[in-house]
């Protein structure tokens, strides 16, 4: 009898941890409470920042519009620059935010695990009360106890335990899927901080470079409008000469284009998350645009610096910057991808190169930051598209930089492609 009166103070004790220590993961107190509250605020500086944003690239919008010179250009820097700060204002509140979580989910994880290991010794302990119980036979305790009825309550509560102890195990088990779950959601977590910490630091890279873009400018100009048209009508000049020697030279080059090894349509994925199309590739000389004349890819909106991706698997055949040796006449900073698929591309215009040649690169990644940098009216991606057999980084001397060696991708004329044609479906 001894055995069935301990059971009942083990079933007791049960009943209270269910119903006391294992919901204690779904309360958090005060300290959880705190840290929502810190999240919110996060998030609505995040928000607050995001309008600034719009505000900025609006304005950098209409000033594209209006004629090229030093007052304007002066003026795309210095909101470039503001934009580039709340950038990383964002990424800051970012970061602090993903912390926030990971530690809300580090105590969640604390608070789980505990429940689970009370839950689970309590369980055992009571599974063990129930063994031992058993081991008395019904007839012994009708033979031994004075009162049927008492008898009959016990046994109640024997049969109404086990039920209980059933609801319990299926309670845990749930609390133990979501301790995986939120294990798994802290890794991802941490995954998007380690992102968001080298998104900051591109971005502070930027931010130099946009002052010394500024710097630069100034001292080229001596802060003159006259100085500055001088400089543009320069560049304009030497844009056109190297332009023309390029093309004669690209045309001097045999390819002879198979259409049926073209890939199909679609094959590669956008370079920007946002997309707008500010200039077409080539012309329109049959079903399809082609290189006959006109640009030789195509143009993206993309008014400040933003994260440039890879349009599919390949490998980095080639980065440089044609400013360094003649300054305003091309692609300025360039990456050159070869994809697995049979095309290959150069972005063009960058402000800053986040890949190494000879690099593997996947879908999605981003390879590059968006800029002004080469003969540009105002900051885009520039798109140029190739048959990979019959495109590569060459150096050849610049006769419109006289003495100068110019290193860029070079082809065909007839191995350009539409990016448009393998890229998705877009519609204004």
């Amino acid at each position: 009898m001894k055995q069935y009166i301990d059971y009942k103070k083990q079933f007791k004790i049960f009943i209270f941890c269910a119903l006391v220590i294992i919901p204690v993961f779904f309360s958090y107190g005060q300290t959880a409470e705190e840290i929502k509250n810190k999240i919110q605020d996060r998030n609505t500086a995040i928000l607050s920042l995001e309008k600034d944003i719009r505000a900025y690239q609006a304005e950098l919008g209409e000033l594209s519009k209006q004629k090229s010179s030093l007052s304007t250009s002066i003026k795309q820097l210095d909101i470039t620059k503001k934009k580039l700060s709340a950038d990383i204002s964002i990424s800051q509140n970012k970061i602090e935010k993903t912390n926030l979580k990971i530690g809300e989910l580090g105590s969640e994880i604390v608070v789980k695990g505990s429940a689970i290991e009370t839950a689970q010794d309590v369980i055992a302990n009571s599974i063990r009360a129930m063994n031992d119980s058993d081991l008395t036979s019904l007839s012994e305790r009708l033979l031994s106890e004075r009162d049927f009825s008492e008898v009959w309550v016990n046994i109640d509560n024997l049969i109404s335990v086990r039920e209980r102890l059933k609801d319990k195990i299926v309670e845990l088990k749930e609390v133990k899927t979501e301790l995986e779950d939120t294990r798994t959601e802290t890794i991802k977590a941490k995954e998007e901080l380690v992102t968001l910490k080298t998104q900051l630091a591109d971005q502070k890279k930027v931010v130099d470079q946009n002052t010394t873009e500024k710097n630069k400018l100034l001292a080229q100009t001596k802060n003159g409008e006259t100085n500055y048209q001088k400089l543009l009508q320069e560049q304009v000049a030497k844009k056109a000469a190297f332009e023309k020697e390029l093309r004669e030279y690209e045309s001097q080059l045999k390819f002879i284009l198979d259409p049926s090894k073209l890939p199909s349509a679609g094959i590669l994925s956008w370079p920007l998350d946002e997309i707008f199309v500010t200039q077409q590739f080539g012309a329109k000389t049959g079903p399809h645009r082609t290189y006959a004349s006109g640009h030789s890819g195509t143009d993206f909106r993309a008014r400040t610096p933003l994260p440039v991706k890879a349009m599919a698997n390949g490998v980095v055949k080639g980065v440089g910057d044609t400013d360094a040796s003649c300054p305003g006449v091309s692609f300025g900073k360039w990456i050159f991808i070869e994809y697995d698929n049979g095309v290959s591309s150069t972005y063009g215009h960058l402000s800053l190169v986040k890949v190494t040649e000879g690099q593997k690169v996947s879908r999605g990644e981003v390879v590059a930051y968006s800029g002004g940098t080469g003969r540009v009216t105002g900051p885009h991606l520039h798109i140029s598209l190739y048959v990979s057999n019959a495109v590569s980084v060459q150096t050849v001397p610049s006769i419109s930089c006289p003495g100068r060696i110019l290193k860029q991708p070079i082809a065909a004329t007839n191995a350009y492609l539409d990016p448009m044609f393998y890229l998705p479906p877009y519609s204004i």
